[in-house]
């Protein structure tokens, strides 16, 4: 996959944003990297791998939602999301104080704190009634059958999970079957975004059953 084909669909995607992107991109290879919060093999993908594959959710999201981004790690897809979506609240929700530092630190450069809040805990441990939202992220973070357990609570009843995941999203969710049904949804893999060189976002999308 090209990395410049990766930016260059970033100028679309993130429009008038996308200056704050390339220095969340550099934010990433730089402070990132030193914190250990991404590899420094990663670098040289940052587009590619990492700020396309998550803004690619976007087109999955409606208007206006409410979205927490669970196990945020250094803001994937959480920051990429905001930066494409200017009209989404997010909530980045990450248990590592190193890493909610740096979470704060970019809102804060990005100019984003009007919109995206940083949380620092795990998913089980902050859900509840008044803690719930449309849209529940994920990248990199668990197997589905443990994914759902942490991110359900989090959910509004007309929510949705977007579980960014690879080639094997389909074997997982038959893997994870009789789980998914038995706490009520059901499971489709979705190809977002994505453009000639670039490849879509892979994502698992978990509803409440009908």
């Amino acid at each position: 996959m090209s990395e410049q084909a990766a930016k260059d669909l970033g100028r679309t995607v993130f429009a008038d944003r996308f200056d704050l992107a390339e220095r969340y991109a550099d934010l990433l290879a730089g402070e990132g990297t030193t914190r250990g919060l991404i590899g420094p093999r990663e670098t040289e993908r940052l587009w590619s791998r990492h700020l396309m594959n998550s803004a690619g959710l976007e087109s999955a999201i409606a208007e206006g939602s409410t979205v927490v981004d669970v196990g945020s790690g250094a803001g994937l897809p959480g920051l990429p999301l905001a930066l494409a979506r200017p009209d989404l609240e997010i909530t980045l929700v990450e248990p590592l104080l190193r890493r909610t530092t740096f979470l704060e630190e970019v809102v804060e450069e990005l100019e984003l704190g009007d919109r995206v809040r940083v949380v620092r805990g795990r998913a089980e441990d902050v859900a509840g009634e008044d803690f719930r939202f449309d849209v529940v992220t994920s990248r990199a973070v668990a197997a589905l059958d443990r994914l759902v357990r942490w991110c359900a609570p989090l959910m509004g009843p007309r929510g949705q999970i977007l579980a960014v995941k690879g080639s094997s999203a389909q074997e997982e969710i038959d893997r994870h079957r009789k789980v998914l049904e038995r706490v009520g949804l059901s499971a489709a893999v979705l190809h977002l975004g994505g453009r000639g060189e670039v490849a879509p976002t892979i994502a698992v999308r978990l509803r409440p059953t009908l």
